[in-house]
């Protein structure tokens, strides 16, 4: 019997019921009844069939035709300046410019100029080995200095101004930095060519600074240097900023040279700033090119525990260093919690990646062509590009355990005990976030211990009773740093696209090939003044090198953390930065050259304001 069938007769059996109801009326009930029975099926259908269905493998949102998730700048040749870059890119092809940029870099190569955290002020004699740098920088590039205005910024930084025709267009600012990392004493043997030899093996440059970051200011003054001798004069202004400390922080140098640029051409003077940073290389089956526009933010806090001394004979139930100990496993239990947004730097960069490299997965790419219109989707690449620790910690603020000290004799109570956590700051955070999370992650240890707790100068609790010891919050090395602003890098980002179209012409014409996909540019991110980033992530998603441009922000808003160093075919970034072995591919470093040629060139004849 139908269910609507046995509605009927029910109802001919209730009483008070008319069972003369008219066959409309009863019509309607079946038609109702009948409606409830379907839609009940069909749900109970596709209950089952989702059920059955893991959660991923069917359509959140549908794929839109022709989106353009990366779009590509064309390759830009200088036109207007074409005859002096078609003239330098012959020369740059002939073994004799090779030989002269072998002994450019290798002279700056062999002059030590480390520098080491505990230098002091600048009139310390340790300072003085920049000077033969600075005579060998004279000596070696004379038309550069005879045509260019020096300033020599806190004794040692170097400030050149190559003024331009028309003073109405911003200046081109480009920077590099003069010192290198330290070589350990204990490492010296294990370097395949004396350090400081500047060594050429026919193929690679070996030495400290041969990558980091000697090769950029020597490739820029080689550039300008080739640039004036094919007598080159610039319609738009070029400066170039060389700090001497950025290994160690850059509070001497780029600092100062900030503060001189501020006052001679005022905030947002400049059209576009470049500075060192990543390359290009190959990435899932493609040649990648990563311009920083963005770089984290740090801070260093120090969580501090006293409690009473004493023999420790008669231990109390935690000492100093073991509710220490409880703290850092909270903050280790307790990572922040990180979510890739639409627009960040990373979410750029994996679009990119799942637009143009054919190596990707073909799930992150399905799910990265519907996260820009689905949440669902969004989520779903979220959680494949989490997989990687590295990617993972380039989106989110991080948290490292970094020192620790506690005690000073085994039979005696810690009356005090310490630990710094490093945090490197996401781009869409700030260090006021940072420091509210901290304190709130540590309030309910400091509670149970019955510790006063202190954090970053205010009171958090047990201010005035009675407690068995202190926990206090601190900043050290500084106050840190904020998130540095992020660069444009839409179509619509004019600085971008020149320097996209940039980078595909130097490129191409380095192999003389033409067109816009041999390389692909995609917008990454710095890790934030010293961070680590795992190897295979380093040219695709960013990189972890220092840079002084955080003394910048206010000179401009187009900011490209850049230097153009790669395989001679397209392959990995070199090896040996910040440790043993640090060599470069001469061929490598002539493309560098090429480069910053073909970027002052088309700066020059631009409409950028």
């Amino acid at each position: 019997m139908l269910q609507a069938d046995l509605v009927e007769k029910k109802a001919d059996e209730l009483p008070g019921v008319n069972t003369r109801t008219s066959t409309t009326k009863l019509s309607k009930a079946k038609a109702i009844v009948f409606k409830i029975a379907l839609v009940t099926a069909l749900l109970i259908s596709a209950s089952t069939y989702f059920v059955n269905r893991p959660f991923n493998s069917f359509p959140v949102c549908t794929i839109k035709d022709g989106v353009d998730l990366c779009p590509q700048a064309d390759e830009l040749v200088p036109e207007k300046n074409g005859v002096i870059w078609e003239s330098l890119q012959h020369t740059y092809s002939t073994e004799v410019f090779k030989a002269r940029a072998i002994d450019w870099l290798g002279g700056a190569v062999r002059i030590p100029t480390e520098t080491f955290d505990d230098m002091g002020d600048v009139t310390e004699p340790v300072w003085e080995k920049f000077l033969p740098l600075h005579d060998y920088l004279k000596d070696s590039f004379p038309l550069l200095h005879s045509n260019l205005e020096l300033t020599k910024v806190n004794t040692y930084g170097l400030l050149y101004v190559w003024e331009g025709s028309d003073s109405a267009l911003k200046p081109l600012l480009l920077a590099a930095h003069q010192d290198v990392v330290p070589v350990l004493e204990t490492t010296i043997n294990e370097w395949q060519h004396p350090p400081f030899s500047g060594y050429f093996d026919g193929e690679s440059l070996w030495g400290r600074g041969s990558c980091d970051d000697k090769s950029g200011l020597i490739g820029i003054m080689s550039a300008i240097e080739s640039m004036l001798e094919n007598g080159f004069k610039p319609t738009r202004t070029v400066v170039i900023a060389s700090g001497f400390d950025e290994e160690v922080s850059g509070v001497r140098g780029a600092s100062s040279l900030a503060t001189e640029m501020l006052d001679r051409f005022g905030e947002n003077a400049f059209t576009m700033l470049l500075d060192e940073g990543s390359g290009y290389g190959e990435v899932y089956g493609r040649v990648i090119a990563v311009p920083g526009i963005a770089e984290k933010g740090t801070l260093n806090v120090r969580i501090k525990v006293t409690s009473p001394g004493g023999h420790s004979s008669l231990p109390p139930p935690h000492t100093s260093i073991g509710m220490l100990a409880e703290l850092l496993v909270q903050y280790e239990t307790n990572p922040f919690e990180v979510h890739l947004t639409r627009g960040s730097p990373t979410y750029r960069n994996a679009q990119c990646m799942a637009q143009h490299a054919p190596g990707v997965s073909s799930s992150l790419k399905e799910h990265m062509l519907r996260a820009e219109h689905c949440d669902g989707a969004l989520r779903a690449a979220e959680q494949e590009l989490f997989k990687n620790r590295a990617f993972m910690s380039l989106v989110g603020t991080t948290q490292a355990i970094d020192l620790v000290d506690g005690g000073v004799k085994v039979n005696a109570l810690p009356e005090q005990a310490w630990a710094i956590v490093n945090h490197r700051i996401s781009t869409e955070s700030s260090i006021a976030a940072t420091k509210v999370r901290d304190i709130e992650l540590l309030e309910s240890l400091a509670n149970d211990f019955n510790l006063s707790y202190t954090a970053f100068g205010s009171h958090i609790s047990n201010g005035d009773a009675p407690s068995y010891g202190t926990l206090t919050l601190s900043t050290v090395f500084g106050d840190g740093l904020e998130p540095a602003p992020v660069t444009p890098s839409g179509k619509d980002a004019a600085p971008f696209q020149l320097l996209s179209g940039t980078i595909k012409a130097a490129y191409n014409s380095h192999r003389n090939i033409s067109g816009s996909d041999a390389i692909i540019v995609s917008p990454g991110i710095m890790s934030g003044n010293t961070g680590g980033v795992l190897s295979m992530y380093r040219i695709s998603f960013g990189n972890d090198w220092d840079t002084d441009t955080r003394f910048y922000w206010k000179l401009t808003d187009h900011i490209f953390r850049y230097g153009h160093l790669g395989g001679a075919g397209g392959g990995s970034l070199p090896s040996g930065v910040h440790t043993v072995n640090e060599a470069i591919s001469i061929n490598s470093f002539v493309e560098m050259i090429r480069f910053y040629t073909t970027l002052v060139l088309n700066v020059d004849e631009s409409s950028l304001p």
